[in-house]
């Protein structure tokens, strides 16, 4: 079924392409990323901001890059010259305020001068940590969200499917490599229904549920083929708010699994059955 719909969403996309008389795709429309200034907004506390500044420092290198604050990047962001890093906190219908700060890639262009951020080109934005809080384990992993960023956009850049389709190409990397990855599970980061059982039937000799100092640890010393979970969401979870849970290598600074689920009173935050189910099939 989704090698169908792969193939019948890459005929409308090139159908449309071609009735406009133009190309106006999102792949096209990255083509010039490599060649534009990337500004790093640094809005936020300063904890997350020291982090993101030595991260981009340490790890960007797809495009120049420069750093700047929340007003230069009001004045800024009608521009097509540059593309912008920034963490954003978002707003889901069902909340009553932001629960999560995302790292997201946005271009700039006119259509910002109308509409503000919502009206940028967003390329990729993926769950950093709890809003109004810092400090926490976004710093451990911000080397990855800024190394998968990079990599997601030049993926981009070459294929319409990924362009349209971040969530399932973060995904399919750990769907092609899974047999051969060790897993440490913070415990912290199940959802409160996973008990010791479910830890027993979703297990193998390379899936491990530890302490989250320890998933930290591993995670930190950059062991190969060694994937860390990650799990986002509000400090205060409402119903209607949504849970974040991925899987990040060690070694390669990469996300290679993203779920996400509504929060509810049958589903609070963290990896679910459903997500172990899929993590531990077929290895």
């Amino acid at each position: 079924m989704k090698k169908i719909f792969a193939i019948l969403f890459s005929l409308v996309i090139s159908q449309f392409a071609f009735s406009q008389g133009k190309v106006s795709t999102r792949s096209y429309r990255l083509a010039d990323f490599p060649d534009k200034i990337t500004k790093v907004v640094l809005v936020g506390n300063e904890v997350l901001c020291s982090s993101l500044r030595q991260e981009v420092v340490n790890h960007w290198d797809a495009s120049a890059f420069e750093f700047c604050t929340e007003e230069q990047f009001h004045k800024l962001m009608s521009s097509p010259d540059y593309y912008f890093l920034i963490p954003l906190q978002k707003r889901f219908k069902e909340e009553q305020q932001p629960g999560v700060v995302f790292l997201s890639l946005l271009k700039g262009g006119p259509e910002a001068k109308a509409g503000g951020i919502g009206a940028m080109h967003e390329i990729v934005s993926l769950p950093l940590a709890a809003a109004s809080v810092g400090g926490g384990r976004e710093l451990v992993f911000m080397s990855a969200f800024v190394r998968s960023i990079q990599s997601y956009t030049l993926a981009a850049m070459g294929s319409e499917k990924v362009a349209y389709l971040p969530e399932n190409w973060f995904n399919e990397k750990y769907a092609k490599e899974k047999k051969t990855k060790q897993i440490f599970f913070s415990k912290d980061d199940l959802e409160e229904r996973v008990d010791e059982a479910a830890m027993i039937k979703y297990s193998d000799e390379d899936i491990h549920y530890v302490e989250e100092s320890l998933a930290n640890e591993e995670f930190s010393a950059g062991g190969y083929n060694t994937l860390v979970s990650y799990c986002v969401s509000p400090l205060f979870p409402e119903i209607g708010s949504f849970s974040y849970q991925l899987l990040i290598n060690a070694d390669t600074l990469e996300i290679y699994y993203i779920s996400k689920h509504k929060i509810s009173e049958k589903s609070g935050p963290g990896f679910t059955l459903d997500d172990l189910k899929k993590i531990s099939k077929g290895r």
